[in-house]
């Protein structure tokens, strides 16, 4: 008869096959590949650049040399700039926003009709996709569809960034292209901005800032610079409003549920450290607000929306942020959505589904309002 292992290490062992080997599906919305085990590789064939400094499972290799492999976020789908009518006829391009700081997007744009409903200019909500600062872009088809489907049900018109990621490009450099892309879409929706889909139709006075899991984070911090940063042509520092979709943010200590076993902690801090190399601990303000409510307190928006679900991995992070952001002194809006019986961003992948049309509902609701 088998002896089933001790409590403790049970736990060990299904944090480590939840968290290791399908991370990247479950944490970063991304289908779970067959891996070739690397000890299968002829070890005599590898020289000393084919060396790994850093595996992601399913989603990144960097080697020693530079190198980096990427596994999943490289599937791209082109944009519609007729419409698409499978979109909701919702338009779509691809534009540089800053050609200084090389910042490019995709555009969304309702089709005229709902643009004639609700007034020339709409909200503008500029988008960070997630992935861990590791993979994804605009293009890929996962935002690409969300995108599409925000801008349709506010109306609004988004703004899907395309950033630098890491490890070429250790953070802050995404949280400088997100920063450099508010500014440009905030001077673009001018009448005589460069971008006319912008100048026709955005609102600067009604700017939001999105994103999910590592999006969330840049828009938090995007938001955070604005009280040190000024951009010309938002009305007293602020953005209208911030919507966090099941955000990632972790720290050191571990909060409620989280894993309290050290390798398993580690191994998310590890994908920390590897993303801004090395130079920020997990207790850093970017990765852990909690850790600086005084400077919390001067986040630029008037209102927040914080996403969540049961089964996230950074559920505990969510509620942290909510409860953390009505002590801390801030003074705008808190809105909390939680969904029951769903993991880290369920509705990216289930986009057809009851509750990601509910959680969308939700999230254009807030736009509306901001």
């Amino acid at each position: 008869m088998p002896v089933s292992p001790p409590e403790s290490s049970r736990r060990v062992l299904w944090w480590a096959a939840l968290v290791l080997a399908p991370l990247a599906a479950l944490l970063f919305q991304l289908p779970i590949p067959i891996l070739t085990p690397r000890a299968a590789e002829p070890k005599a064939a590898m020289d000393a650049g084919s060396e790994i400094e850093y595996e992601f499972p399913g989603v990144l290799r960097w080697h020693k040399s530079g190198l980096v492999e990427r596994f999943d976020g490289t599937e791209t789908v082109p944009p519609s700039p007729s419409g698409d009518p499978a979109a909701n006829g919702v338009a779509s391009k691809d534009v540089v926003l800053d050609p200084a700081a090389n910042v490019s997007a995709r555009l969304y744009l309702p089709p005229a009709a709902a643009v004639a409903e609700h007034g020339k200019k709409l909200p503008v909500v500029v988008f960070f996709h997630g992935g861990a600062f590791f993979v994804h872009t605009a293009a890929s088809p996962l935002y690409h569809r969300y995108a599409a489907a925000l801008a349709a049900a506010v109306p609004a018109v988004v703004v899907s960034v395309d950033y630098r990621l890491a490890p070429e490009h250790p953070i802050p450099a995404a949280y400088d292209d997100a920063f450099a892309a508010l500014k440009a879409v905030v001077a673009a929706c001018r009448p005589d901005g460069a971008e006319p889909w912008l100048a026709a139709r955005g609102d600067a006075s009604r700017v939001v800032l999105a994103g999910d899991s590592a999006g969330a984070n840049m828009a938090h911090n995007a938001a955070m610079r604005l009280r040190k940063e000024r951009v010309d042509g938002l009305g007293d520092d602020k953005v209208s409003g911030i919507a966090l979709l099941h955000p990632y943010f972790w720290g050191k200590e571990p909060l409620g549920g989280e894993p309290t076993d050290a390798a398993v902690r580690a191994s998310f801090e590890r994908a920390w450290e590897v993303a801004c190399a090395g130079q920020l601990g997990p207790d850093h303000p970017y990765i852990n607000p909690t850790a600086s409510p005084e400077e919390w307190r001067q986040l630029g928006c008037r209102r927040v929306l914080v996403t969540t679900a049961e089964q996230c991995f950074f559920v505990e992070r969510a509620r942290a942020y909510a409860e953390g952001i009505k002590a801390c002194g801030w003074d705008g809006e808190l809105q909390v959505y939680d969904t029951r019986g769903e993991g880290h961003v369920y509705f990216l992948p289930k986009y057809d589904s009851e509750n990601a049309a509910k959680e969308l509902a939700v999230v254009a609701d807030f736009v509306r309002r901001c």
